[in-house]
């Protein structure tokens, strides 16, 4: 193995485990030990049950045996079903739809109202991102049923993926297209999946009432939330339309009703990144061995963005092939604004500027190629943009202040482009109205976390008498799974009882140290 592979290997080997968690089994005798138990009449009346063939009934619904498997490899045994649904619901006539939904029963008797949990994106998986954080569900298990329902238009549900080569990554907002070449690619991926789907109908209003078709569907009376990032979005409106079927709502990492997501990403990434630069020069050993960040930073954009650097040759970090591209700002930049989510990577960002500094392009480049294919693999586009484009970029605005940022203006620039292009769905008059009412709500955030800072969840439970945020120290976006925050959820979702937990475990939890070299961070 030469010099050049063995240089990518540490970063490239914590990028894997990195996207995984940004983005997150029971054995065949445990499913059967269960199905054994509902249909001996431990399960609630009206609660799932095995029928003459074996199959899983809940409600109406009948599921199969399967596997959930994550990107990483993760797999967790379930039983799935398809649900059809009318794409246009005031149209009776319009085109059906199958919705894609896994069930994972609880391990001991349970109760009847299941936990449905909500992933982010928009256009991320619920079923594909389960997997990963199956372990975080341990004790909720214990007592209530995970139902795990793809949004139309991602997963398994009636996907809308663009087919042009690099679209996926393009259309992120960060890239290396112009605004020319991006509106080129929105329009050809609205071409092409405007033959299978009306693209109005595959925002959060849509996924909210399939959400009340399957609740509907299950006969159970009420169902509690758990959303990530988006999904805290989707679980809002839900509880604000259908408050009499919702018994509690778990929000990680807030997206509060009355925020123009996406509008504020630039400067919240680059509050993240000055945080973790800080942490590099307080640092003795980060400091001395790497430099100041922020002054790396501002020599490589230059550099990079000049138009004069040669091709480099890297490998590919997935397939281990040689590939030739000429370093560009994006690159880093889309390292900077996803490594940022989780403080175990933020805290490699001061090696990588300084590597860039010195000249070493080939890192940067094989990260970015693996963390783009990643995210091309991991987001539907198409349900992505039928939600930005239909509930926020409506509202977007040039904000001065973005200048000088990492993503500058471009993140908004892009966007706008792209939803010129873009059917826009109806958006409810009530949608920016915060969730008022009794709701029980638990709000969680990272500290650290670059796209929805802890101010976005004080700003959720403020109007509610029965919410309750809580901040765990050095963390970032996405952090359910983390310290004693599982064993907190599931006492949450148990009594309904913000007030009554004891959240003094999550003072143990301490940020990453800042690299000081290849091997990490000094003892």
């Amino acid at each position: 193995m030469d010099a050049v592979w063995r240089r990518q290997s540490l970063p490239v080997r914590s990028l894997a485990v990195a996207v995984q968690s940004a983005l997150t089994g029971l054995t065949s005798l445990l499913l059967g030990a269960v199905l054994a138990a509902c249909s001996s009449g431990t399960s609630p009346a009206g609660g799932p049950r095995a029928d003459a063939d074996g199959q899983l009934v809940y409600g109406t619904l009948t599921f199969h045996p399967c596997a959930l498997n994550s990107a990483s490899g993760r797999s967790v045994e379930a039983h799935c079903t398809g649900i059809s649904v009318p794409e246009n619901a005031a149209d009776p006539a319009s085109r059906n739809i199958e919705l894609a939904l896994a069930l994972v029963p609880a391990t001991g008797i349970a109760e009847e109202d299941p936990v449905f949990m909500l992933a982010g994106g928009p256009g991320q998986s619920s079923r594909d991102s389960y997997p990963d954080l199956h372990g975080a569900f341990e004790n909720v298990l214990r007592n209530r049923h995970i139902l795990l329902l793809d949004a139309r238009g991602s997963g398994g549900s009636h996907p809308l993926h663009c087919a042009e080569d690099g679209a996926e990554t393009a259309l992120t907002g960060v890239g290396q297209q112009s605004v020319e070449a991006v509106r080129t690619l929105a329009a050809e991926c609205r071409d092409d999946l405007s033959q299978v789907a009306d693209l109005r109908f595959y925002t959060t209003t849509e996924h909210v009432q399939d959400l009340e078709r399957v609740r509907a569907a299950l006969g159970v009376p009420r169902v509690n939330l758990l959303g990530i990032s988006y999904g805290t979005r989707v679980a809002q409106q839900y509880a604000g339309r259908y408050p009499d079927n919702t018994r509690a709502l778990v929000l990680d990492s807030v997206v509060p009703n009355t925020l123009v997501l996406g509008q504020e990403h630039a400067q919240n990434l680059e509050h993240a990144l000055n945080t973790q630069f800080a942490r590099c020069r307080q640092d003795a050993a980060c400091s001395t061995a790497l430099g100041d960040p922020r002054q790396h930073l501002d020599q490589v954009r230059e550099r990079l963005r000049s138009g004069t650097l040669a091709p480099v040759r890297y490998r590919d970090p997935v397939s281990g092939a040689w590939r030739e591209e000429i370093p560009q700002f994006e690159h880093l930049a889309i390292l900077l604004r996803m490594y940022a989510y989780q403080p175990s990577m933020a805290a490699s960002l001061p090696l990588l500027l300084h590597e860039v500094a010195q000249g070493q392009y080939d890192s940067l480049l094989a990260q970015s190629q693996m963390l783009s294919q990643e995210l091309g693999q991991a987001l539907a586009m198409g349900m992505s943009l039928s939600v930005t484009c239909s509930e926020d970029a409506i509202e977007y605005r040039q904000d001065p202040r973005d200048a000088g940022t990492v993503l500058g203006s471009e993140f908004v620039t892009l966007t706008l482009a792209m939803c010129a292009e873009w059917p826009r769905g109806a958006r409810p008059e009530n949608f920016r109205a915060p969730l008022t009412g009794p709701v029980p709500v638990l709000a969680i955030s990272g500290e650290l976390d670059p796209v929805t800072p802890p101010r976005y969840g004080e700003t959720v439970v403020a109007p509610l008498p029965n919410g309750r945020h809580l901040v765990l120290p050095g963390q970032g976006h996405s952090v359910l799974a983390l310290g004693c925050m599982p064993g907190l959820v599931a006492q949450f979702i148990e009594s309904a009882d913000s007030a009554a937990l004891d959240a003094s475990c999550l003072e143990q939890l301490i940020s990453a140290p800042p690299f000081a070299g290849r091997y990490g961070w000094e003892p």
